[in-house]
């Protein structure tokens, strides 16, 4: 039996990403229709979001415009997580901080790492293997006005309005893509005897039949885990954090710019501080079993200042985990629906990309070999969930930080999967290698780990260096630091470019 009609239940950056790698994959093909199906009645969690570099990848190949992006969602430039106070203050400083940077750490194709770990004490990890830290403290854009679409100095990917962002990708996929969009309810599933889904019962449309459903109704699961009854993985033993209040903060659409997310430590979880050119996105995540609403709500406020008073908060519970299989029959969650873990490095968009574009690779067209993709999209996915899991706990697991219950417990070796475990102990003795990493599914790679690692402060046994191989380094180290003096130099402050690309444009590629 032929698959040809396709429903996406649930819109927002979900659900439009998801319109947006189909109606690309499926372009062309007269027989193939995609309905998305959107409730005004449900509210999106965004307040403000940031990506990965492989946003810049998917919003190239969707063929949208990097400057219409820019001016249309309010976005920024991000270059690199900055984590601050997530070492122990009275051993690395107050404020201390370290920048998960978006450049490669193997300037000129080579690995400094053992380099550094033998003058440990000189300088910061990110300082020896990158130029794009002294971007980042510059509050520097990573390109020219002159560089076109999609091209840069250093790597970057965006902050956003995520609101914004889901109506430009709305545009885009009805527009160049015939994704049909219909707003209603859907109150009901009908299921066919195979177990998988017939129908859905709507408000407004009566029963709406489709060959396919992916499920972008957000935490709620609607048709996986609701209608379908797929079970939910609870990871909370594994990730305290449960509890995030978020706030938007106005500006005055003067200051300068960060080109970076901040993540700033606090005594149970972290806050996170994304720039737009006229608010902040602010949003203080904690474990609930660690501290009360109460004093969350008072230590945001803290940091926010007084103006917290005139502003909407707004308390979001985090469900952490996620499905048992994802792919069950005919329905396919992606986004929200599928999983969650806190927002630390930017998981959810990310992953939602991620297995948007792994369904669109091989959409079944044929039921015949809807069982052969489920299982692989299954274990792939499966996979790939396990290992946030990992990058995240890793964050907490480094910190030397025991001023609080919060911190003794996430050090619990137990809470660490073994696989985790295990390349830590190698880490101990030979810093991290391509080979570490094994999986095209691993969605954070050596790079990610290096930044943090040592940004962290672990401690590998340095391997010898020869007297030419040093010098070697060496040389290369005075390079990096030089190429960073000339874009400190060359590039303008991000603001700047922001408003400039609103005015004029980039070149299209």
């Amino acid at each position: 039996m032929k698959i040809n009609k396709i429903a996406i239940v649930g819109g927002g950056t979900a659900g439009w990403l998801v319109a947006n790698h189909l109606g690309k994959a499926l372009k062309g093909d007269k027989s193939a229709s995609i309905t998305l199906i959107e409730s005004l009645d449900i509210p999106t969690i965004g307040v403000g979001e940031g990506t990965v570099p492989m946003m810049r990848d998917t919003l190239q190949h969707f063929g949208i415009s990097e400057a219409e992006f820019i001016s249309r969602c309010d976005a920024t430039f991000k270059q690199s997580i900055k984590f601050e106070n997530w070492l122990d203050k009275d051993r690395h400083g107050d404020n201390n901080f370290y920048h998960h940077l978006f450049d490669y750490p193997f300037p000129m194709g080579e690995d400094l790492t053992n380099y550094w770990l033998n003058k440990v004490a000189t300088s910061p990890y990110s300082q020896t293997v990158s130029f794009q830290e002294a971007v980042c403290e510059n509050n520097l854009a990573p390109k020219h006005i002159t560089d076109p679409e999609y091209a840069g100095q250093t790597t970057y990917a965006y902050h956003l309005d995520a609101k914004k962002f889901a109506k430009l990708l709305a545009e885009n996929a009805t527009q160049n893509f015939d994704v049909s969009h219909v707003i209603c309810n859907v109150t009901d599933v009908q299921l066919n005897k195979a177990g998988g889904i017939r129908s859905l019962i709507t408000d407004n449309f009566g029963e709406l039949e489709f060959d396919f459903y992916i499920d972008c109704s957000g935490f709620s699961s609607y048709l996986l885990g609701n209608k379908l009854g797929v079970k939910f993985i609870d990871q909370s033993s594994k990730l305290l954090i449960d509890r995030a209040i978020t706030v938007q903060v106005p500006t005055n659409g003067q200051e300068s710019l960060k080109p970076y997310t901040r993540a700033v430590a606090h005594k149970a979880g972290w806050i996170w501080d994304i720039p737009l050119p006229h608010r902040r996105g602010v949003g203080f995540v904690y474990a609930s079993s660690y501290m009360s609403y109460e004093e969350a709500l008072q230590k945001l406020s803290h940091y926010v200042g007084p103006d917290i008073e005139s502003l909407t908060t707004r308390e979001i519970p985090m469900q952490v985990g996620y499905r048992e299989r994802f792919w069950q029959d005919n329905c396919v969650a992606i986004g929200l629906s599928q999983g969650f873990v806190e927002p630390l490095e930017a998981t959810a968009i990310l992953v939602t990309d991620f297995c948007a574009q792994h369904l669109a690779e091989r959409f079944p067209r044929d039921r015949e070999v809807l069982a052969d993709l489920a299982k692989r999209f299954n274990d792939n996915v499966s996979y790939a969930w396990s290992k946030v899991i990992d990058f995240v706990q890793l964050h907490y697991y480094l910190s030397d930080r025991v001023d609080s219950a919060f911190w003794q417990d996430v050090k619990n070796e137990q809470m660490l999967s073994e696989d985790l475990r295990n390349k830590l102990l190698r880490w101990k003795y030979f810093s991290p290698k391509s080979t570490d990493f094994t999986s095209k599914y691993e969605v954070f790679d050596i790079e990610n780990y290096l930044y943090v690692l040592y940004g962290m402060k672990f401690l590998t046994r340095p391997q010898q260096l020869n007297s030419v191989e040093e010098d070697r380094m060496a040389e290369i180290e005075a390079k990096v630091k030089q190429h960073a003096e000339y874009l400190s130099a060359e590039l303008t402050e991000q603001r700047e470019l922001i408003d400039k690309i609103k005015q004029y444009g980039l070149t299209a590629i």
